[in-house]
C-alpha cells in the first residue's frame, strides 16, 4: 500500500524549493503525493508549480490583511485541520522558516502525523532576528520527526539542540535542484521568452549583464549608487545589454527609471517568474546581485558574480573564486564589471561551475530517506 505524503506550500520561495522534491516523490511508486498551497488569492503558486509540471490538489487562501500573525495562524490552522482529517497523510512535508510551515507542522503534530522538515537547522545568533522566521524554524524543529538540513553546519545545530542523529539527513539545497532542473527543461525545449515579453528584444549575439537583488521599498544610497554605476556602464559599453531585474515597490520605479534613463541597452524589468528568470541567469555573461539566493545559484550555472554587499552572507562563493565582493561603491562596481567585460581570461577563470550549496540531487536524497523511514515505521508498528 502506498504512503500518502502531503506537502504544504505558502510562498513562491517555498514552491520553487519544494518543486524538485515533489517531482522526486511522484516518481516513487511507494508514495502518493498531495500538494496543498496556502498563499494569498492570486499569488500564482499553481502557475509556478505548473512550470515544474506539477498540479495542485488543494488550494487554501491565506488572510492577506490579517490583523496579526496570530489571526493568520488561526485561520490557516482552521483550514488545514479538516484536510488532515480527510486525507490522514502518513507524513507532512514543510520547508524552511515561514509561518505557513510552522502552522502546518503544528497542525500535523496535533493529529500525531509525522513531520519532515526540509532546509532544517539554519540558525542565527539571535532568535528574534529575523523575526519571526528564525523562531519559526526553531519551533518547527521541535515538532519535526525527520530533519533535512542543507549543510553539515546546520546538522550540527540540530545535534546541539538534542535532535537524534538518526533523524537527520544532510541533503543539500533543493534550490540548486530547482535551478538545474529548470535550466535543463528550458534548454531541452530550446525555450525562449514569448514575443510579448520585454526579454524578447535581447539579442542572442550580444553579451548580457544581469543585475538583480532583494525587494526594495525605498531609494537607499546603495541602490542609487548601483543605478549610477549601471548608467555609466551602459554608456561605456553600448554593445552589451544591461538588464536590471529588481523587485521595486511602485513608488520606486519612477526614480529608478530616471536614474537609468537615456540608454537603449539598459532595460529595467518588473519581477520575472522563475522560468524567465532562470533563462536570464543562464544567458547572462555575468551577474551583479545583493540577493542571497542568487549568490547560491549563480556559481552553479558557472556565472561570474559580483556581490553588491559590504559582507558576503555566502562566503563559500568568494572562496571558490567565482565571485567578488564589490559593495555599492560606484567606481568599484564600474571597474570590476569593466574588468570582466574586457579580460576574457579572468572571465573564463570565474566561469567554472561551482556548487558549494548543493549538487542537484538533494531532492532524491530526501525522497529516498523519507520512503525508507516510512517503511521502517510501518514495519515497527506491525511488530508492536
Amino acid at each position: 500500500m502506498a504512503y500518502r505524503a502531503m506537502m504544504i506550500l505558502g510562498t513562491r520561495a517555498e514552491a520553487i524549493r519544494m518543486a524538485p522534491l515533489a517531482r522526486a516523490l511522484i516518481r516513487l511508486p511507494q508514495i502518493h503525493l498531495h500538494i496543498c498551497t496556502a498563499g494569498p488569492a492570486g499569488d500564482g503558486l499553481p502557475q509556478l508549480l505548473q512550470a515544474f509540471e506539477l498540479e495542485v490538489d488543494d488550494e487554501l487562501v491565506a488572510l492577506i490583511e490579517a490583523p496579526s500573525l496570530n489571526a493568520c495562524s488561526q485561520h490557516l490552522l482552521g483550514q488545514l485541520d479538516p484536510i488532515y482529517a480527510r486525507l490522514q497523510p502518513d507524513a507532512v512535508l514543510v520547508h524552511g522558516d515561514t509561518t505557513t510551515s510552522l502552522i502546518a507542522a503544528l497542525a500535523a503534530f496535533h493529529r500525531r502525523i509525522p513531520v519532515a522538515h526540509v532546509e532544517a537547522g539554519l540558525r542565527t545568533s539571535e532568535p528574534q532576528v529575523p523575526w519571526p522566521e528564525d523562531a519559526n524554524r526553531r519551533l518547527a524543529a521541535v515538532l519535526a520527526d525527520l530533519h533535512f538540513p542543507p549543510t553539515s553546519k546546520a546538522r550540527d545545530n540540530l545535534l546541539r539542540e538534542g535532535v537524534p542523529l538518526e533523524r537527520i539527513e544532510v541533503a543539500g539545497n533543493t534550490l540548486i535542484d530547482a535551478l538545474l532542473w529548470m535550466r535543463g527543461h528550458l534548454r531541452g525545449r530550446s525555450w525562449r521568452p514569448e514575443p510579448t515579453s520585454p526579454l524578447a528584444r535581447l539579442g542572442e549575439s550580444r553579451r548580457l549583464v544581469l543585475v538583480s537583488g532583494q525587494r526594495r521599498d525605498s531609494l537607499s544610497p546603495g541602490l542609487e549608487r548601483t543605478c549610477q554605476a549601471l548608467a555609466t556602464l551602459a554608456g561605456r559599453y553600448p554593445e552589451v545589454d544591461f538588464v536590471c531585474a529588481k523587485d521595486l515597490v511602485p513608488a520606486l520605479r519612477e526614480p529608478v527609471q530616471a536614474l537609468l534613463a537615456g540608454h537603449a541597452n539598459l532595460l529595467l524589468l518588473a519581477p520575472q517568474d522563475y522560468r524567465h528568470f532562470v533563462w536570464l541567469m543562464d544567458h547572462a555573461y555575468l551577474i551583479l546581485t545583493d540577493s542571497v539566493d542568487i549568490q547560491e545559484q549563480a556559481p552553479a550555472l558557472g556565472k561570474p558574480l559580483l556581490v553588491l554587499r559590504k559582507l558576503a552572507e555566502r562566503p563559500a562563493v568568494l572562496e571558490g573564486g567565482t565571485a567578488l565582493l564589490v559593495g555599492t561603491d560606484v567606481h568599484r562596481i564600474v571597474d570590476q564589471t569593466a574588468l570582466l567585460l574586457e579580460d576574457a581570461e579572468l572571465h573564463e577563470r570565474m566561469s567554472r561551475p561551482f556548487t558549494p550549496y548543493g549538487d542537484g540531487h538533494a531532492s532524491e536524497r530526501i525522497a529516498a530517506r523519507l520512503c525508507a523511514w516510512l517503511e521502517q515505521r510501518r514495519a515497527e508498528k506491525r511488530c508492536a
